[in-house]
C-alpha cells in the first residue's frame, strides 16, 4: 500500500495552493452535477494522493489538519445543537444509541465468525468497527437548516453512545489478546475515568468561559480561547483512553451556552472550519483511500461482506428508531444518513488490530473500501432526504406563512462609536429569524462641522463592523436635522421602523432625569415600540433574564412584538428567563411562546402590585438581565406607580444589567394628547397656519409699538 514514487509536489506554498484550488473548485464543479461537496473533497484527495495522482504526498501536516479539521467538525456538532431539544429528544436519542452500538456489534461478531472465519476476540474488534460511526454529513444538515429536527438529535446522541461503546468493546478485546482474559477492571477504571473527567469539564469550563469573556471582549482573543479548550478537552480525553473527538464534542455541548448563533464569535468559529479546517480533513480522508485493493479477488469478497454488514447495521436501528417513534422516511434516512459513514474511529480501531496481528490486509484494505464507499453514500442519503424534511417540517411549522411575511425593521440611534458595536450586538441577538428583519443604524447630528460629521462617520462606520461580524448588513444613515429626537422621528417615519433599539442614558447632572429628556421627547412621539438598554456584561455570559411585566399588558398592541423579542433574546443566548407577572397574563405569554415555537427554559412567578417588584429588586444578581415592560402615559397598562419608577431604578438598579422595553401601543391610530404637556403631540411638527398668522400679527403690533 507504500507508493512506488515520490509525490509530484512537495514545497509548503504549492501544497498549500493545491489544497485551496481544491477547496475552491471542488464542490462549484460537483454542485453542477446535483452532488454534495463533501463528496467531492473526498474525491480529490483521492486524486491527488499517493493512491491516485501521487500529486501530494500524505505526510504529517495532512495528519495534522486532518486532525483537527475531523475534531472541528465534532465541535461544531455539538456548539450548534439546540440544548433545549436536545433535553427534549433524549430519552429517544439514548434508545436509538442502544440500537446503533448493539447491532452493528452483534451483526460484525457474527459475520466475523461465521463468514471471515475469525476468533472471537478478533470479531469483537471487527464489530466495534463497525459500531463507530462519524458525523461526516452534519455539514449538509447543517447547510439545510435541519439541525433542530428530532431526527438530527437522534443521530447525534446515538453518536455519543455508539463512540464511547465502541471505544469500550476496543479496550476490552485488546485487554484479551494482550493479557488472555477479560480485564474487568480495566473497563470498570476507563469508565471511572471517564466520569471524573466529564465531572471536571462539567465544572470548570462554564466558570473559566464566563470568567474569560466578562474581562476580555475581543473577538479574536475569545476565538482563541474557545479553541484552546476545545483541544483541552481532546488531549486530556486522549489521556485517559478514550478518542479525542469525544472530547471535542463535549466541549462543544459545554460551550453551546455562551457561543450564541447569532453571535460574531459564533460566525467566525463556522467560518474558519467550514472555508479550511474541516474540508482539509474531508481531502486527508480521501488520500487514505486506495482504489486498488478492489482488484484482488479475495479482497473485493471480504470488503462486500463487511460493507454489506456496515450498511444493513446501520439502517436497521434507523429503520427501528422510525417505527418506535412515528417517524417518517424522511427522518429515517436522514439518521441513516448521518450515522452512516465510518472514517476516524473505524480506521483507528482497525490500525490497533492490524499492529497487534489480529487483522490481515485483506481486513485493513476492506474496511479502506468500506470508508470509501460509506463516506460517498453517507451525504448523499443525507442531502436527498434533508431537503424534503426541511420542507415537510416548513409545511408542519403552525402559521409559517404567517411568520415569514412579518417584517421587522429596526432602527439603531448610535451617539458614538464606543457605545454602537454593544447595542448592536443586543438587537442582533433579538433578530427575528423567520422573516425579513432590516436593521439601520442611525446618527443624527446638528451641525455641519468637521468634526460632527466625523463622529458620525465613526459611529456608523463601528455599528457596521459589528453587524458584518455577526453576518447581518446593517444599512447606515448619516442624518442632518433640526434635533436629534426630530431625526429619529424622520427616520422611524421614512424607513416604516417597527422597534428602536437605544442605548441607557447617562446622568450627568443631578437634576437630569434618569432616561433623559430625549428619550423621553421620543416616547412622547412615537408609539413605536421602544428598547432601552445597558448591559455590563456580554449577553451570552447572563445566567437569567428576570422579566416584571405590568397587569393588563396582554392588551396592549405590541404585546405580542416585544414577547417574542425578548424570547428571541434568551434562545439565543440559551439562559432561562423568569416572567413576573399576574396570573391572567402568564397564559397569554405561554400562548405565544408556544405558538411561535421557541423552545426555551420559561418559568412564571406571580407578581400583583408594584410593591411585588421592589421586593423583587434584592433578588436579582449581577449575571442577570433586569427587563421592565412600561407603559405610556393614557395607555391599558399605564399605572400612576410607573410615574416613579426612574427613581426606583436609579436607587436599585444603577449598577445592574437593565433593559426597559416600552410595546408599541394604540396601534396605527394617533397618540393620545396631554393637555398638560403641549409637546405630547409632536415635537417636530411645524406650526399651524393660524399660529403663523397670530405671531405675524403680534410681531407688527410690537414693532408699531417700539
Amino acid at each position: 500500500m507504500i507508493p512506488l514514487a515520490q509525490a509530484l509536489v512537495t514545497q509548503p506554498v504549492q501544497i498549500f495552493f493545491i489544497v485551496l484550488a481544491i477547496i475552491l473548485f471542488a464542490p462549484l464543479l460537483l454542485n453542477k452535477l446535483k452532488i454534495p461537496h463533501i463528496i467531492g473533497m473526498i474525491v480529490a484527495g483521492v486524486v491527488v494522493g499517493p493512491y491516485g495522482f501521487n500529486i501530494l504526498d500524505n505526510d504529517s501536516s495532512f495528519a495534522i489538519f486532518g486532525q483537527v479539521g475531523l475534531l472541528y467538525l465534532m465541535f461544531l456538532a455539538g456548539l450548534e445543537i439546540d440544548m433545549y431539544h436536545l433535553k427534549l429528544n433524549l430519552k429517544r436519542g439514548l434508545f436509538f444509541g442502544i440500537l446503533t452500538l448493539l447491532i452493528p456489534l452483534a451483526l460484525g461478531i457474527l459475520t466475523s465468525v461465521y463468514l471471515l472465519r475469525l476468533d472471537w476476540p478478533t470479531s469483537m474488534l471487527l464489530g466495534a468497527m463497525y459500531a463507530s460511526h462519524t458525523l461526516l454529513s452534519y455539514p449538509v444538515a447543517a447547510r439545510m437548516g435541519i439541525t433542530k429536527a428530532p431526527a438530527v438529535l437522534i443521530a447525534i446522541v446515538g453518536t455519543i453512545i455508539a463512540v464511547i461503546g465502541a471505544l469500550l468493546v476496543l479496550a476490552a478485546s485488546v485487554s484479551v489478546i494482550r493479557e488472555g482474559y477479560f480485564n474487568t477492571i480495566e473497563i470498570l477504571w476507563l469508565m471511572a475515568k471517564l466520569l471524573i473527567w466529564a465531572v471536571a469539564l462539567l465544572y470548570l469550563f462554564p466558570r473559566l468561559t464566563r470568567y474569560f469573556f466578562k474581562k476580555f471582549s475581543d473577538k479574536v482573543t475569545q476565538y482563541v480561547f474557545i479553541l484552546t479548550l476545545v483541544f483541552f478537552a481532546a488531549c486530556t480525553a486522549q489521556l485517559i483512553g478514550l478518542e479525542p473527538v469525544l472530547g471535542a464534542f463535549f466541549a462543544g455541548l459545554l460551550l453551546n451556552r455562551y457561543v450564541p448563533l447569532a453571535s460574531p464569535l459564533m460566525s467566525s468559529i463556522e467560518f474558519v472550519g467550514n472555508a479550511l479546517f474541516i474540508p482539509y480533513f474531508l481531502i486527508s480522508v480521501g488520500m487514505m483511500i486506495n482504489l486498488r485493493v478492489i482488484a484482488n479477488a479475495s479482497t473485493l469478497t471480504v470488503a462486500a461482506i463487511m460493507l454489506a454488514v456496515a450498511l444493513a447495521s446501520k439502517w436497521l436501528p434507523a429503520f427501528i428508531a422510525q417505527k418506535v417513534n412515528k417517524f417518517d422516511r424522511y427522518s429515517r434516512n436522514v439518521m441513516f444518513g448521518l450515522t452512516a459513514a465510518h472514517t476516524a474511529v473505524a480506521l483507528a480501531v482497525v490500525t490497533v488490530g492490524y499492529n497487534l496481528g489480529m487483522f490481515d490486509e485483506r481486513i485493513l484494505n476492506s474496511t479502506i473500501m468500506v470508508i470509501l464507499v460509506t463516506c460517498a453514500l453517507a451525504p448523499i442519503i443525507t442531502a436527498a432526504s434533508a431537503a424534503k424534511l426541511k420542507v415537510k417540517m416548513m409545511a408542519e411549522d403552525g402559521d409559517d406563512n404567517i411568520k415569514k411575511t412579518r417584517i421587522n425593521n429596526t432602527l439603531i440611534p448610535v451617539a458614538n462609536p464606543v457605545t454602537a458595536a454593544a447595542l448592536v450586538d443586543i438587537a442582533v441577538l433579538m433578530r427575528n429569524d423567520r422573516g425579513s428583519h432590516n436593521f439601520y443604524a442611525l446618527h443624527v447630528r446638528t451641525d455641519n462641522s468637521k468634526s460632527a460629521k466625523a463622529v458620525s462617520q465613526n459611529s456608523l462606520k463601528a455599528a457596521r463592523e459589528a453587524g458584518a461580524a455577526a453576518d447581518v448588513e446593517i444599512d447606515s444613515l448619516d442624518r442632518y436635522d433640526m434635533n436629534i429626537v426630530t431625526g429619529v422621528l424622520n427616520a422611524i417615519e421614512e424607513r416604516d421602523i417597527t422597534e428602536v433599539m437605544l442605548g441607557m442614558h447617562r446622568r450627568m447632572t443631578v437634576i437630569d432625569s434618569f432616561f433623559g429628556a430625549k428619550v423621553e421627547q421620543l416616547l412622547r412621539s412615537t408609539n413605536k415600540m421602544l428598547i432601552i438598554s445597558r448591559c455590563f456584561i456580554p449577553a451570552n455570559t447572563l445566567t437569567r433574564i428576570v422579566v416584571w411585566v405590568p397587569a393588563d399588558a396582554q392588551y396592549e398592541t405590541g404585546f405580542s412584538r416585544w414577547v417574542r423579542a425578548v424570547a428571541r433574546l434568551t434562545r439565543q443566548v440559551g439562559c432561562r428567563i423568569i416572567f413576573c407577572c399576574p396570573g391572567e397574563v402568564q397564559p397569554m405569554i405561554r400562548g405565544v411562546i408556544y405558538t411561535e415555537n421557541y423552545g426555551i427554559r420559561c418559568e412564571f412567578k406571580t407578581i400583583n402590585s408594584y410593591d411585588d417588584m421592589i421586593l423583587l429588586s434584592g433578588e436579582i444578581l449581577d449575571d442577570d438581565l433586569f427587563v421592565l415592560i412600561c407603559a405610556r402615559a393614557q395607555s391599558v397598562s399605564y399605572r400612576s406607580e410607573m410615574s416613579e419608577l426612574p427613581s426606583f431604578l436609579q436607587r436599585n438598579f444603577s449598577h445592574h444589567n437593565l433593559m426597559v422595553i416600552y410595546p408599541e401601543q394604540f396601534g396605527e391610530a394617533p397618540q393620545l394628547v396631554s393637555f398638560t404637556d403641549p409637546l405630547a403631540s409632536d415635537i417636530a411638527s411645524a406650526p399651524s397656519p393660524i399660529f403663523q398668522s397670530l405671531r405675524s400679527s403680534l410681531r407688527t403690533l410690537w414693532r408699531k409699538w417700539r
